[in-house]
């Protein structure tokens, strides 16, 4: 067993922290700090939920990818959260964009020579504003069928990233179409774009996707929510931006997880539960295989370990369990992941993965 600084040998402890320090980021003495914080709801209080659905849960197949096709989707999805509302829950719904923002960039590209290119951040905000406003108006029309006395508001959020972010370094995030290797090379050299070659498609865009720091809006969402709307904030992690040494902000190339930027947003306001909705009722190891197993809950520790044997996949699962765990290690409450059609099995503990902890 190897030595402390004090010669002494290291504990369990020891080892636990440095494990999960490595896995995520932070250590066990973080998960300490935040169960000493009393921060469970007082007894008879509204609880709030803040639940992220993915960009890409609003195309369900190459066939249905056109602007109804997507408002059908989320149509049956706000019936789920609707049944929540019923029962009584504050709601804050965020958001994906990925499939919304290839397409604006898509019509950027064929656009070109003929109008302006759309910056980044810009087609964030403006997938913001279109998938909100969908979103909004399928609740709206939910309420009234339901005879529901609530109101919604759409907020254009701002994420906060450090600017020395190593990820600006290193972007690796792919957005955009395929190009061949003279326009890429192009692209290079008057853009000053980051692209990489996949071998068999051609040339692709990479950009940074740097840690969400705060949500500059969280205040204007927890106001929101405290007097009862509904809030849909944050949408495709928040529309990126910087700040000078004097605090002025200013938006940039990237894209920042929506999960991630989910459990900032969470933390911020307080909010009682994070749920995850995507495609799977539960989190499962050895997803794919004869062996996989479907999981009730884990903890933060747990999390860590299934994440250092390699069950989680990045771009996939892997953002979703890092999201909970951020949230659950600083507020000492629980996430949830499951299926938009299982939420309410789910909140009463029938099915889904709550991460503990």
């Amino acid at each position: 067993m190897a030595a402390s600084k004090s010669g002494k040998p290291g504990t369990l402890t020891s080892y636990a922290n440095a494990f999960m320090r490595q896995a995520f980021g932070f250590g066990i003495s973080n998960v300490a700090k935040a169960q000493s914080r009393q921060v469970s709801s007082v007894p008879g209080t509204v609880k709030t939920i803040v639940i992220a659905i993915g960009g890409n849960s609003l195309i369900k197949d190459a066939q249905h990818m056109s602007v109804p096709d997507q408002y059908a989707a989320v149509v049956k999805t706000v019936r789920h959260i609707t049944d929540l509302l019923e029962r009584g829950y504050h709601i804050v719904i965020t958001h994906g964009n990925g499939p919304q923002v290839g397409f604006i960039l898509l019509r950027s590209e064929h656009s070109r020579g003929i109008l302006h290119q759309v910056p980044l951040d810009s087609i964030v905000a403006d997938t913001q504003g279109a998938l909100g406003y969908q979103i909004q108006q399928a609740l709206e029309n939910e309420f009234r069928r339901r005879g529901l006395k609530k109101s919604v508001a759409t907020v254009v959020t701002q994420t906060l990233v450090d600017g020395n972010d190593a990820a600006f370094a290193h972007p690796s995030k792919p957005i955009g179409e395929f190009y061949p290797r003279a326009q890429a090379e192009e692209r290079m050299r008057v853009e000053n774009w980051t692209m990489v070659e996949d071998a068999s498609r051609g040339w692709r865009r990479v950009v940074a996707s740097p840690t969400p720091v705060r949500i500059i809006e969280s205040a204007v969402v927890r106001h929101l929510v405290k007097d009862g709307h509904v809030v849909i904030a944050a949408g495709g992690g928040g529309i990126p931006v910087v700040a000078d040494a004097k605090g002025i902000l200013r938006g940039v190339a990237a894209v920042i997880d929506k999960d991630l930027a989910s459990a900032v947003l969470a933390r911020e306001v307080a909010a009682d539960l994070l749920v995850i909705a995507t495609a799977v009722e539960k989190v499962c190891l050895n997803f794919g295989t004869p062996g996989q197993r479907a999981l009730d809950s884990m903890t933060v520790a747990e999390a860590a370990r299934y994440k250092a044997e390699g069950h989680f996949k990045p771009g996939s699962m892997l953002p979703k369990i890092e999201a909970c765990v951020q949230f659950v290690a600083h507020s000492r409450r629980e996430a949830l992941i499951t299926c938009p059609e299982a939420l309410s099995a789910a909140l009463d503990g029938h099915t889904g993965t709550r991460v503990v902890p």
